[in-house]
């Protein structure tokens, strides 16, 4: 399976350049970010991930490491009035620990909500090579237990009321399991009803990310409202414009029910590693997109106005700095809610 990308691979500051005095990592002080509008408690906006060098000035005060910013950054990143979110994305690559989550979950305020990605473990169907290339079917795809021992408990036991929605994104899906779509579908009917419903106090709330255009169907739509699970709105290049997802979405929510969950992952038209060369270090929006900015604006006000909750997570690879594409979009989303 390939590693997290991004994690390792950016090099550490020249050493003509010393990384910030001190062991703690601050907020930035005078960050455009402090501008932006207060938006209700119910919309959250946030990163994926938060440990780029390249938002000092954005998110932190000071110039430090990325291994630095991954251990200490995330309680400056949650000072941030605007970043009420931010999305796990490590937990995709290799479960963690219940100890690790609570850990996580000690560095914010109370409010702020965590997007997890469960394990490609139980996510793709087949076993990659470190390109990224499928060798052989995966045993444990679509194992709800597997996904409840090493994703929902640890999760819930560990964030308690600061775990939003566990997204289950399904990697690139071989031809033959696309070809047989109502046979997939029934699986993960079955996944999904198997998974537990509530684990104390705390009920899970689980959406579903695709990676293949061909699944987003009525069909699935009418799954996913019979077992109580979110579409994800995952935007990246594999999957349709942001228009027909929510055409989509439209279809599951006829009775203007259920919570928004969008993962706004990358700029139409590049492949990832494209777009994160183009775009480092995602200090600055580079390839703006304004449409899809206005549509998310819209689907936020509308789905807060008609009482449900809201997570939008950025990437950097979405216009080059995600930092500043919440900006922007905070402002079009207050703008939408007057």
């Amino acid at each position: 399976m390939s590693r997290q990308p991004g994690l390792f691979e950016q090099p550490s500051p020249p050493a003509r350049r010393r990384a910030a005095s001190g062991t703690e990592v601050q907020p930035s002080q005078d960050s455009p970010l402090l501008q932006a509008p207060k938006l209700p408690a119910e919309i959250r906006l946030g990163t994926s991930s938060w440990f780029f060098p390249g938002w000092r000035g954005l998110i932190y005060q000071g110039l430090h490491p990325q291994p630095a910013l991954s251990k200490k950054g995330l309680a400056a990143y949650a000072q941030m009035p605007l970043l009420r979110t931010v999305s796990l994305d490590r937990t995709f690559y290799a479960p963690i620990t219940t100890i690790e989550y609570a850990r996580y979950a000690a560095q914010v305020p109370d409010g702020f909500s965590f997007v997890v990605k469960a394990p490609a473990m139980v996510c793709d169907a087949v076993i990659r090579d470190e390109e990224g290339r499928g060798k052989v079917p995966n045993p444990h795809f679509l194992d709800p237990g597997i996904a409840a021992r090493e994703l929902v408990v640890p999760c819930l036991d560990g964030l308690g009321d600061k775990a939003g929605p566990l997204v289950f994104q399904i990697s690139p899906l071989p031809r033959g399991l696309v070809e047989e779509q109502a046979l997939l579908v029934e699986r993960l009917a079955r996944f999904f009803e198997a998974l537990p419903r509530e684990l104390g106090r705390h009920r899970p709330l689980y959406a579903l990310e695709l990676r293949n255009a061909e699944l987003l169907t009525p069909r699935l739509m009418r799954m996913l409202a019979s077992v109580g699970v979110r579409y994800c709105v995952g935007l990246h290049d594999r999957m349709p414009e942001v228009e027909r997802q929510e055409v989509a979405l439209g279809a599951l929510d006829g009775d203007e029910s259920g919570d928004l969950v969008v993962r706004w992952n990358l700029h139409r038209g590049f492949l990832y590693q494209a777009a994160k060369q183009r775009y480092e270090p995602f200090d600055k929006l580079v390839d703006e997109d304004v449409e899809t900015r206005r549509i998310l604006a819209r689907m936020a006000a509308k789905a807060f106005k008609a009482g449900r909750k809201v997570w939008i997570t950025a990437n950097n690879k979405a216009e080059g700095s995600a930092p500043l594409s919440l900006l922007k979009l905070a402002g079009e989303i207050a703008a939408a809610l007057e």
